[in-house]
């Protein structure tokens, strides 16, 4: 059974979220020993949501909810949470909830902008970690690699495709009002991290020119690549006290990249409007910086309230598509899931069969006997087993499995009749 536990920023305080963002790279394998029903799990964590994805054991555990209430004590515990808080802040979905939930989620239609363009890559970025950890199953690979191709889909089939959104993109619509000029703004960027290609092209898009980008971790290639002005450790803080816009989007968080003290030192009498805008998850800045003159801070929560709301009939022409999608997700998995049963109706059909011919040929059969037998085999087989998928499809798969293990012999019984001995002649 598929079960996912979703946090997400509607539910969820930022302070929380942040706890969590930071177990994201760990918490697939730690959860995925949670319990001994969970045979895997996928954890997606982004500045909006942290969201784990469980395959459970439905033999070893009839219902998932001891081996959930296990994962959220671990979650828990890996973000110094209380238990109970993370119990009433995450959403539940299991069985076909789960496909409709990341499908939508992957398309963009859960998130701050709708739409936007980043969360694909992240939900791939997130199976793909999973992978390397030895920690993914065959149903949620699937499951992930459909929620991929559905996303596409979206992009391609509906407006949301052609806008280029972003959460990078909507912060930077917002920092307009407030900018005079674009082209004349002193913009440091800081971070170069996978945000950083997205953000510099959100400042581009705009107009800005006069960037500069300082590496916490020290790297100089993505300022070198594009061709920008790179800052030191040692002029960092004289940089980001001059900067009209502070653009933070960096992934190292063992302290903030702003912080109160040493930024209102390095500003001095500087009292000149400056807008910090916080894309950090957790949180790049210092929320004190609030308190310094002049300085503005669009960080998260600040952009949530002001998102925009998009044009319903976009919205509803890609719902529509996650939806049926999720569908064909479900009557996939359904027939699926009758695979073990068909397998042993293939094998003991055949056993007939091969015992048959095997008889046939020892009374001198001509191949069209042993032709006419497989053709009457392989139809039985087509018949029974399309029976099967329908079955299937129509969520009685469970009744037909159970059907065909009462009729057919396990393979370590005498499944097929013996080979009659050839009779000479009197």
């Amino acid at each position: 059974m598929l079960v996912c536990l979703a946090a997400h920023q509607r539910s969820t305080s930022l302070e929380d979220l942040e706890r969590l963002s930071v177990i994201g790279d760990v918490a697939a394998s730690e959860l995925a020993g949670a319990h001994d029903a969970i045979r895997g799990a996928v954890v997606l964590a982004t500045c909006n949501r942290f969201e784990a994805y469980f395959d459970v054991d439905e033999t070893a555990e009839p219902s998932p909810l001891p081996a959930m209430d296990a994962a959220m004590e671990r979650i828990a515990a890996l973000g110094a949470l209380p238990y109970r808080r993370v119990r009433e802040t995450v959403d539940f979905a299991h069985g076909n909830g789960v496909a409709q939930h990341l499908f939508a989620v992957t398309s963009g239609l859960d998130s701050v902008a709708v739409g936007e363009d980043e969360i694909a890559g992240q939900v791939k970025r997130a199976l793909e970690s999973a992978r390397r950890d030895g920690v993914t199953t065959a149903p949620l690979e699937h499951l992930f690699q459909r929620a991929t191709e559905t996303s596409r889909a979206v992009k391609n089939s509906t407006r949301l495709g052609e806008s280029g959104r972003s959460l990078v993109r909507l912060a930077v619509e917002l920092a307009g009002s407030r900018i005079g000029s674009w082209p004349e703004a002193r913009v440091l960027l800081v971070g170069t991290g996978r945000y950083a290609a997205a953000s510099l092209a959100a400042l581009r898009a705009v107009g800005a020119t006069d960037i500069r980008v300082h590496s916490r971790s020290g790297r100089s290639r993505f300022a070198q690549r594009e061709h920008l002005v790179p800052v030191g450790a040692e002029d960092y803080a004289e940089e980001a006290a001059r900067a009209d816009v502070i653009l933070t989007c960096t992934t190292t968080t063992d302290t903030y990249a702003l912080e109160v003290d040493g930024h209102r030192t390095a500003r001095g009498a500087r009292t000149e409007d400056q807008l910090v805008i916080d894309l950090g998850m957790p949180r790049n800045v210092d929320p004190g910086l609030r308190a310094l003159p002049g300085v503005e801070v669009l960080d998260l929560d600040t952009i949530r309230v002001h998102a925009p709301i998009d044009e319903f009939a976009t919205i509803d022409e890609a719902r529509l598509i996650v939806a049926t999608a999720a569908q064909r997700h479900a009557l996939a998995r359904r027939v699926h899931e009758v695979a073990p049963a068909v397998v042993e109706m293939r094998r003991y059909v055949h056993e007939v069969m091969d015992a048959e011919i095997a008889r046939a040929r020892s009374r001198g059969a001509d191949p069209e006997t042993e032709a006419a037998l497989r053709h009457f085999s392989g139809a039985l087989l087509h018949g029974l087993i399309a029976r099967g998928h329908t079955l299937a499809s129509a969520g009685a798969g469970t009744d037909w499995m159970e059907a065909v293990r009462a009729v057919i012999p396990p393979a370590t019984s005498a499944a097929a009749p013996p080979v009659a001995p050839e009779q000479g002649p009197e």
